[in-house]
């Protein structure tokens, strides 16, 4: 029997500093197929080559992975400014109609740190700069020094609410995550639930509304040691299961534009 087929958005990359490259990190494609039991297939996030339409047919969800680029502010109606960092346009072009598409659709995704929060823009939120900036928060992004390991250890607590489904899943309302991002939640979109705060505050989790999918975002890096974290492998087992059904009850006819 063939495994459902999980798109991986890929991040554009210089390769020796000269050579545009297409990519994606390992650990993403080893939790898709290892974790979630599907088929990882990286996506190339630019709309002259793909299009939302083709992806859709091609693949059963989508991971939305994280990424140094950010979701360009004028997307959600502010002025970029020094402190927005680098941006991509591009994937901004496809991930941001893709989320509404698998919204409308059910079909499922799982969003990551940068996917996180294409899912709040997506849906008409806004996003923070900076959150170490703002007065109370902490500094949330990657440790510059270190090896893989330390970067990406366990750093603070996650506080689910108590009936929500990521407590339901994780079975227990307080949960321990990596965090490496720098920007964050400012209002989330309509129909975006937070279900789950660092302890200063910041949008950890977060799922659509009434959406007929799979919908579970989060802002930390749960593809690390996914195969072992208890918190990572039922995130990517039960995002798994959501593909299959999607394969398994068909794919639902296109709406002409």
């Amino acid at each position: 029997m063939s495994r459902p087929i999980v798109g991986i958005i890929g991040n554009a990359h210089l390769l020796n500093e000269d050579y545009p490259t297409h990519a994606g990190g390992t650990m993403n494609s080893s939790a898709v197929s290892q974790v979630a039991g599907c088929l990882p297939m990286i996506i190339p996030p630019d709309p002259g080559l793909v299009t939302v339409e083709e992806l859709l047919e091609a693949c059963d969800g989508f991971l939305l992975t994280g990424g140094r680029p950010n979701v360009h502010p004028e997307e959600y109606g502010e002025t970029p400014t020094e402190a927005h960092g680098e941006f991509d346009r591009s994937r901004d072009a496809v991930t941001l109609p893709l989320v509404r598409a698998c919204v409308e659709r059910g079909q499922p995704f799982l969003g990551v740190c940068r996917g996180f929060q294409e899912v709040n823009v997506a849906m008409g939120g806004t996003l923070h700069p900076e959150i170490r900036d703002l007065p109370g928060r902490d500094n949330h992004r990657m440790p510059p020094d270190g090896t893989l390991e330390e970067k990406f250890a366990l750093r603070h607590v996650v506080t689910l609410s108590e009936d929500g489904p990521f407590a339901r899943l994780f079975g227990t309302a307080q949960v321990m995550t990596n965090t490496l991002h720098g920007q964050g939640i400012k209002e989330p979109g309509a129909r975006i639930v937070i279900d789950g705060y660092a302890p200063d505050g910041t949008p950890e989790a977060i799922y659509v509304r009434d959406a007929p999918g799979f919908t579970l975002s989060v802002q930390w890096h749960p593809e690390w040691n996914a195969g072992q974290d208890p918190v990572s492998r039922p995130l990517f087992e039960a995002f798994g299961a959501a593909c299959r059904a999607w394969s398994a009850r068909g794919k639902p006819v296109l709406k002409s534009a």
